[in-house]
């Protein structure tokens, strides 16, 4: 008789391991989530889907994440867990099932110049392993071909007892890979002179141009009246003593116009007050000093490879590490593939594997000397995929933010494949995502909404893809949406010629972008498109066109202190006008300022560090979470006081501040761009911490959408929008273009491409394959020509 059945033929019951297939919430009230209960396969790809802002990332990351972290964080000793961040446990009653979660999400890699796509993976180690063995000559250990590693040599006494006491010298050496010139950096910086001064003018006829220096000022003086040099002679007349003392002389305290200051050099300082400060916090005429003042060139001494003399002449047959770095991934697997050396078979392995990774996920047209910085938001989050396609784990958690974004639709079907690989490894994986491509390969689906913000926050579907479609709700109503051709095309009203364009993979390519229209800029991942609009388009200077607003992905920054109203300036003209109302300081009206609670000092919870346990937070008893103090909130506008305005949704604030006694006219144009641009349901005073990504790149559209200019650059608008949204946002561009203004789109949703007059497509393939325009003209001519991969899923799409 098998064991597998008991003695009387019957089965054995299913043993009580096997019953955990679930991860259980219970009552999830984070951000905006009201009382959400629901239960999550394992094993299975869920995805989560609904408006932008119904509380799928408060679910998935703020919820099932971060427990899971938390959790994973408390099995660490308590030394251990004293240097880890201190994570509050999510607002939820019950959550079971859990696994170890690993997020695989859209921020953007760090931007220091010495990280780059091979060091964030381990294909630069492996590489540098594989030199230091078959490389010749041979240099030393892997160390020796590593630009992040210096070369050290030093020598010294040591003192050992034994007895007597006994000097012994001793000598260290490290063999390193870094460039001494660079540091590894790949560039070197210099500072253009002619921006700081005009050599042809003396102090004393005001000289120095650089921002704050201003003749008469302090800053001024203590060059003027230093005694070191004439201050009315020309800068050019100066001997080579007089000139260093201006430029280089280093801190000195000494007496100046009567008061003690530290006099030193004109470079030095500029360099602590300016150059040394993050270039996004400065104000608009000091970054374009330092853009103007600080040149980037490519090292001399090791022609922007990183790397020392030593590190670039070793070499296996005829490629250095160098040549390796700069190869595009795919030749580099094929390089790697030609190797054969039985002492090194199992790295070889290794690496092969990890190098065909990077060309299955779409990114074989990267190279590994990529500055990680550079890389799209969609580029960083499938180079962290690359981790854990060979990772051992099984009955991992995987969850995901938009895998596609920034993925042309010919990418997508390589995107489900892989997290198809990840699920029937036994992983569980999560996905919140909005393209119906990926949707459609959902074992379980999850709808929030049904609408966003204060609106949303609840499950209103949950089970398979044929269930949502008939289920009524706005992702099931919208499923099947597909956008049509337009029947008429706007003409232009002029172009902007680029000629020539070569930054990185580019080949000289010439193209007009017509002005007056909605143009598309689209092509796969890697064609050249940000390369053609960020060498050429952006920074250039167009006749007929007033400048160029850019609306990028780069991230808002922002501390929880920070929220839609300071963001777009929405708060000064709110704060004047309580002023004015109630005859008293605009400060007041600031939590930031004389109007905060003195408990929580205008935060509106309270933080309590538990040193060795999670830290927590609680709302501030004082002033229940409102941020000001008490007596600030006597004083009314339209029987609103401040707090209570700062809670309303934009719609609400909108219709407020647009009659009646709160009439400003000045607020009500900022809450108008709000609404345009879909945000009706935020509410004002929301921290910016709690956003989506979606949400905030729409809070910059709308501050943009204030600044005078021409030509509007939009880079991939539609990241983080539901299908429903896309038509509200495709009304904004339509209203933009109406306006007066040209629009230049890049963007892969084929909604946006069959809505544009003008597109160009950018290909044929990614990386060395691409850079070429494979074809200009309207949407309809693309469809009719099928030419290009682009050409067949538009085609495929408007069902033509």
């Amino acid at each position: 008789m098998s064991g597998a059945t008991g003695t009387d033929g019957r089965q054995p019951a299913p043993h009580g391991a096997d019953s955990h297939h679930l991860i259980r919430v219970h009552g999830a009230r984070e951000n905006n989530l009201k009382d959400v209960s629901i239960e999550i396969p394992k094993r299975r790809l869920t995805v989560f889907t609904g408006v932008s802002g119904s509380g799928k990332s408060s679910l998935v990351f703020d919820t099932i994440a971060a427990e899971s972290q938390r959790l994973i964080n408390e099995t660490y000793s308590a030394f251990v867990q004293g240097f880890m961040p201190t994570l509050a446990r999510p607002e939820v009653d019950v959550l079971e099932g859990l696994t170890t979660v690993i997020t695989v999400d859209q921020q953007r890699m760090g931007a220091d110049p010495r990280s780059t796509v091979g060091t964030a993976t381990d294909a630069n180690a492996m590489l540098r392993i594989l030199f230091s063995r078959l490389g010749e000559p041979h240099i030393g250990p892997p160390s020796a071909y590593a630009f992040n590693v210096p070369s050290v040599r030093a020598s010294g006494a040591i003192t050992v007892e034994r007895g007597d006491r006994k000097a012994v010298k001793a000598t260290f050496s490290r063999t390193g890979g870094m460039c001494p010139r660079c540091e590894g950096r790949g560039s070197v910086s210099d500072i253009d002179l002619a921006e700081l001064y005009d050599d042809s003018k003396s102090l004393a006829e005001g000289a120095i141009t650089v921002p704050g220096y201003k003749a008469g000022g302090w800053n001024y003086r203590l060059y003027s009246e230093s005694g070191f040099y004439d201050p009315d002679k020309p800068i050019r007349d100066y001997t080579e003593k007089e000139l260093h003392a201006f430029l280089h002389h280093e801190p000195v305290r000494m007496k100046i116009a009567g008061i003690n200051m530290t006099y030193e050099g004109l470079i030095p300082r500029i360099q602590k007050s300016m150059l040394s400060k993050d270039r996004e916090g400065m104000q608009p005429h000091v970054r374009e000093f330092v853009d103007r003042a600080v040149t980037f060139t490519t090292c001399p001494a090791c022609e922007g490879t990183r790397l020392s003399e030593g590190a670039r002449a070793s070499r296996i047959g005829r490629i250095s590490i160098a040549d390796a770095c700069t190869m595009e991934i795919r030749d580099l697997a094929e390089w790697v593939r030609g190797l054969d050396e039985p002492s090194v078979a199992p790295l070889l392995a290794s690496l092969q594997q990890t190098l065909d990774s990077f060309v299955e996920i779409g990114l074989g047209y990267l190279s590994l000397d990529r500055a990680s910085g550079t890389l799209s938001g969609g580029e960083a989050q499938r180079v962290k995929m690359i981790r854990h396609l060979g990772s051992a784990l099984t009955d991992v958690t995987y969850v995901f933010d938009e895998p596609t974004a920034g993925l042309h639709p010919h990418d997508i079907q390589r995107m489900n494949e892989l997290l198809l690989r990840l699920r029937d490894k036994g992983n569980t994986v999560l996905v919140v995502e909005h393209k119906p491509e990926t949707i459609a390969i959902a074992d379980y689906v999850v709808d929030l909404g049904p609408g966003a913000g204060t609106a949303g926050g609840s499950v209103c579907f949950e089970g398979t893809l044929d269930g949502l479609r008939a289920s009524g709700t706005v992702t099931g109503r919208h499923f099947d949406d597909r956008a049509a051709l337009k029947k008429a095309f706007r003409a232009p009203s002029g172009r902007l010629e680029i000629r020539g364009a070569s930054t990185h993979n580019l080949r000289d390519v010439d193209v007009d972008v017509p002005l007056g229209v909605l143009t598309v800029i689209t092509g796969v991942a890697g064609s050249g498109k940000s390369s053609l609009v960020r060498g050429s388009l952006i920074p250039g200077r167009w006749a007929g066109a007033d400048g160029v607003v850019s609306v990028d992905q780069a991230p808002i920054r922002g501390s929880r202190r920070s929220n839609p109203a300071t963001y777009t300036g929405l708060l000064d003209p709110i704060r004047k006008a309580f002023a004015k109302a109630n005859d008293v300081k605009p400060a007041l009206f600031s939590a930031n300022s004389e109007g905060a609670c003195p408990t929580c000092n205008g935060a509106g919870v309270v933080y309590t560090d538990l040193a060795m346990m999670a830290g927590v937070s609680s709302t501030c008893e004082d002033c229940e979470g409102r941020r000001f103090d008490a007596s600030v909130l006597e004083y009314r506008l339209g029987g609103r006081d401040i707090s209570e305005v700062l809670a309303m949704p934009v719609t609400e604030a909108e219709e407020f501040f647009g009659t009646g006694e709160a009439r400003t006219p000045a607020a009500h144009r900022i809450l108008q761009r709000l609404a345009d641009v879909g945000l009706g349901y935020l509410a004002i005073g929301q921290p910016l911490t709690t956003l989506s990504g979606g949400e905030r790149q729409r809070l910059k559209l709308a501050t943009h959408m204030a600044e005078k200019g021409g030509v509007y650059v939009l880079d991939e608008p539609t990241t983080g929008l539901h299908l429903a949204d896309v038509e509200q946002l495709l009304g904004l561009l339509d209203r933009l273009v109406d306006s007066g203004k040209s629009v230049v789109v890049v963007e892969h949703h084929q909604a946006v491409m069959a809505h544009a007059d003008w597109i160009i497509d950018l290909g044929p393939g990614a990386g060395h394959d691409g850079g070429r325009i494979v074809f200009e003209g309207t949407p309809a001519d693309l469809v009719a020509a099928r030419s290009t991969l682009t050409g067949e899923h538009l085609a495929a799409y408007v069902g033509a």
